[in-house]
């Protein structure tokens, strides 16, 4: 028994300082898996392949986007290409493929990219924000107000205070309410693409429509002469029977072609002018609510402002989704009955050694 306690107390026992530090965290003795910041983003938004891609909750629209652009484009290379080829020129389809592909690649950058999220205000962030705004020492609690001016080239700009993400949004940017997220440069939230359209993402959306008003006029030019060539020989009905698709992709073309081109050439404007649609649709700067301010992001310039919003390097994303969340795990007491009281027991057994040394003293 006392060879057991003289174990207890030596060196080789294990001390609170020597445990190992996985049995130190709540919930076992396992080390906890590292959330990636994706998993714990507090915006409205739906993340896949490990956070690489992202999207806004609502989506069915987008699909719907999808298999417009896809179905019609299959129809026009399987029933339309063929003939032609064989009777115009084998340059239509390679024509048609290059622009299939860049309405493809603009829209998926468009929808799966980060459109300029702002992260959210830490708690600490906040804190210290309206200990700025409330430096009169009242211990009574001060909302922050809503509104902070700033000058831009001459020009007073008013930042709105974000309540949701508790912080003074940058110039230009705007909370959207479907995601909820503050966006830098917000332009507008577009259903047809599933994201918001923002600073890192508004060049490829410009790309996308502008591309596909070409492909769309494209594929109606091309239907409009495939069916005029077969009825040049057979009648306007046989050539319907012949290619009943054809009907398919130009009443699709017909009732879309007009809307993509009204949609480009008003985005060709806000390039023109450096102006978003937020922008223009609240009349900030265009003068639309009788106000005479002139916009003060513009550079005078047609091609300045065009090389500025489509040419400019993408700035890096700032929510870092695919990080990893920093561990708050703090260290918890030990119980009683997952360790023993190492205090009482070293006690009890060094009076016990000290009382067998003083007895073998004496005899």
């Amino acid at each position: 028994m006392k060879e057991c306690e003289y174990q207890q107390i030596s060196g080789t026992a294990q001390t609170p300082s020597s445990v190992p530090a996985t049995t130190l965290l709540d919930g076992g003795t396992k080390k906890p898996r590292l959330q990636r910041k994706w998993e714990v983003f507090p915006g409205k938004n739906r993340f896949y392949c490990g956070g690489r891609i992202m999207l806004a909750r609502q989506t069915g629209v987008f699909v719907l986007t999808l298999g417009l652009i896809l179905c019609t484009s299959g129809l026009f290379f399987i029933f339309d290409c063929p003939f032609l080829t064989e009777h115009v020129t084998i340059a239509i389809p390679i024509i048609g493929g290059l622009l299939l592909f860049f309405v493809m690649g603009s829209l998926l950058q468009t929808s799966f990219s980060d459109p300029g999220i702002l992260p959210r205000a830490t708690a600490d962030e906040a804190a210290d924000l309206e200990k700025q705004i409330d430096n009169t020492g009242s211990s009574t609690y001060r909302p922050p107000p809503r509104v902070k001016e700033i000058a831009i080239n001459g020009q007073v700009v008013k930042l709105k205070y974000c309540f949701t993400c508790r912080m003074f949004r940058p110039p230009r940017s705007s909370h959207c309410s479907l995601c909820d997220n503050c966006v830098e440069r917000f332009d507008h939230h577009c259903p047809w693409v599933g994201n918001c359209v923002g600073k890192r993402n508004y060049r490829f959306f410009y790309t996308f429509i502008l591309s596909l008003s070409f492909l769309t006029s494209f594929i109606f030019a091309c239907v409009v002469t495939h069916l005029t060539l077969r009825s040049q020989r057979k009648g306007f009905v046989e050539a319907l029977k012949e290619t009943p698709a054809s009907v398919l992709e130009l009443v699709v073309c017909f009732f879309s072609v007009w809307s993509v081109l009204g949609l480009s050439g008003f985005h060709t404007y806000l390039v023109a002018a450096n102006l978003t649609t937020n922008e223009d649709i609240k009349g900030s700067w265009s003068g639309k609510r009788g106000s005479e301010d002139l916009n003060p992001y513009t550079y005078n310039s047609i091609i300045s402002n065009c090389c500025a919003t489509l040419c400019g390097p993408v700035p890096p994303s700032l929510i870092d989704r695919r990080g990893f969340v920093q561990p708050t795990a703090v260290l918890l007491p030990f119980s009683s009955r997952e360790v023993p009281s190492y205090t009482e027991k070293s006690d009890s057994n060094m009076e016990d050694t000290c009382q067998d040394f003083a007895i073998s003293c004496t005899a």
